[in-house]
């Protein structure tokens, strides 16, 4: 029932458009204030978060790695950094957050490493078994097909392959709970109007956080589409989670 709920959470309720399609074209539209937004948004806890994330893919040492729904490529850069790792791929939907990635990677002088691409997430181009790992830093929650999603993520894993996946998490804890809905609900999305020019997009953004599946049900989702020794590690009071499992 979550996973139905979740893949009717739309960012423009009056258009036809499917949601793989709406989600592209919002992403679009912000992309231009998109990493400001997101730092400004979390007051630069999400920094700390994928430091925390990729911290489980250290002991398993992955020589290439799969960032899906890579954006502006944050995370493909801290991996390049923080992992040493020989090849990272990223995609996205997205071409205009792509762009922006591209001229971050070349910025960074890591273009030897990464390469960005525009794929489907949910029908990915590469070959059964050809990563050892593959993350996802709030990204899988805009899936229009989270089953799908998942299953394509462990089917170009190599056996024994790590998945890990930063996603935002409904707080449950008193007044978390109350200020985190408070902040989501109404400035978050004023806020979004004001810079990003984009009310729809940040309102879409609670809506979404809310109807995703969390915790235990995420967990076991993971575990019917191709992982096992999946779990979840609660950051900041319940704002986010980490998801790590293996193929």
């Amino acid at each position: 029932m979550e996973q139905m709920t979740s893949n009717k959470i739309v960012p423009f309720r009056t258009s036809k458009l499917s949601k793989k399609e709406q989600i592209a074209c919002m992403f679009d539209g912000i992309a231009f204030r998109y990493d400001f937004l997101n730092h400004f948004l979390s007051l630069g806890i999400d920094k700390g978060w994928r430091r925390k994330a990729l911290k489980y893919l250290q002991p398993a040492d992955p020589k290439s790695i799969l960032d899906i729904a890579t954006g502006t490529a944050d995370l493909a850069i801290l991996e390049a950094r923080m992992l040493h790792t020989e090849k990272i791929t990223g995609v996205d939907i997205s071409q205009g957050m792509l762009e922006l990635g591209m001229k971050k990677v070349r910025q960074a002088d890591l273009s030897d490493k990464i390469s960005l691409q525009l794929a489907d997430s949910e029908s990915l181009p590469f070959s059964d078994n050809s990563f050892d790992a593959v993350t996802s830093a709030f990204g899988v929650r805009n899936f229009e097909n989270l089953e799908k999603g998942l299953a394509e993520m462990s089917r170009v894993l190599k056996p024994g392959g790590k998945a890990v996946i930063l996603e935002f998490t409904s707080p449950t804890v008193f007044p978390v709970k109350q200020f985190f809905q408070l902040y989501f609900r109404y400035i978050t999305p004023w806020i979004g109007k004001w810079i990003a020019r984009s009310k729809e997009a940040y309102s879409y953004l609670p809506e979404s956080v809310r109807a995703f599946p969390q915790g235990s049900t995420m967990v076991e989702l993971l575990k019917q589409n191709g992982f096992q020794q999946a779990g979840c590690r609660s950051l900041t009071l319940g704002i986010c989670a980490i998801y790590c499992a293996t193929k």
